[in-house]
């Protein structure tokens, strides 16, 4: 079974700077596209960020200018880099992966951003 093993997690003050990366635990082929995504207590997940195979990213409104996607999408890793992080980001931290046959979760990572 494909895992997708989540590292970074970590307890910053506002300002600061976290990196998340992600990598599949064995090769996924036909991926369409890998995101992170996020979910705060009592809130709905939040798409925070994607890159396609072909290296186009897109963001979510809030995190903008602030958070940068990455990775090889060839070979299944992706990492998010956050400035600038504010109370507000706090969350688990999801990574996704999105192939032609299926998608697949990784089983997330805490960010806790102090005020």
């Amino acid at each position: 079974q494909v895992q997708l093993v989540e590292s970074g997690r970590g307890l910053v003050q506002a300002g600061g700077s976290l990196r998340l990366s992600c990598e599949a635990s064995e090769s996924v082929f036909s991926i369409n596209a890998m995101a992170w995504y996020r979910q705060a207590p009592g809130r709905q997940r939040e798409l925070v960020a994607t890159i396609n195979s072909g290296g186009t990213t897109n963001y979510a409104d809030s995190v903008k200018g602030r958070f940068t996607i990455s990775g090889d999408i060839a070979e299944n890793t992706v990492y998010l880099q956050m400035n600038s992080l504010k109370p507000e980001d706090t969350g688990v931290y999801l990574c996704n992966l999105q192939s032609f046959w299926r998608d697949y979760w990784g089983q997330g990572t805490q960010v806790t951003v102090s005020s």
